[in-house]
């Protein structure tokens, strides 16, 4: 039994949990006068990195500025992560899995947290849209592609 635990696939969420969570108002109470319509700006960045053999972190970044003019209304920057087990899995499988399962998992979460924090700090909440990250990774690989090609013509 123990010989095929140790060759068969493992694929796991071990743990779910907000890494980072900062909310700034600069500018506050007296930008929360202004009657224009904000700017919305959002920055979405993913991570991973091992943290045990077979164990990886993965981390989904959301940063959300809103601005009148010039000034800022507020910021958010969230970081949710999640810890996962992923062993005995083809090389070809692992980086499909970091880079598009994993976030998949994570962001519902991250969505959920933004949205949240900004109904609490006082505004209406933030949806972030859906993110395609399959596409996302795609994009990620055809760049590295380009990168590593036009690398070998110089």
């Amino acid at each position: 039994m123990a010989d095929q635990d140790s060759t068969s696939p493992v694929f796991q969420l071990q743990r779910m949990y907000l890494k980072d969570l900062s909310l700034e108002q600069p500018n506050s109470p007296q930008i929360l006068l202004e009657q224009q319509q904000p700017q919305v700006d959002i920055q979405l960045g993913m991570g991973a990195e091992p943290i045990a053999e077979g164990v990886i972190e993965v981390c989904v970044t959301a940063t959300v500025t809103t601005k009148v003019g010039e000034r800022t209304l507020f910021l958010i920057e969230a970081k949710q992560a999640g810890i996962f087990e992923v062993r005995n899995l083809p090389e070809d499988q692992m980086q499909g899995i970091i880079g598009v399962v994993c976030p998949q998992m994570v962001y519902p979460y991250l969505r959920a947290i933004v949205s949240d924090v900004c109904t609490r700090a006082g505004f209406p909440p933030i949806l972030l849209a859906e993110v395609n990250f399959q596409a996302m990774f795609e994009a990620q690989q055809a760049q590295a592609q380009v990168a590593n090609g036009s690398t070998a013509v110089n």
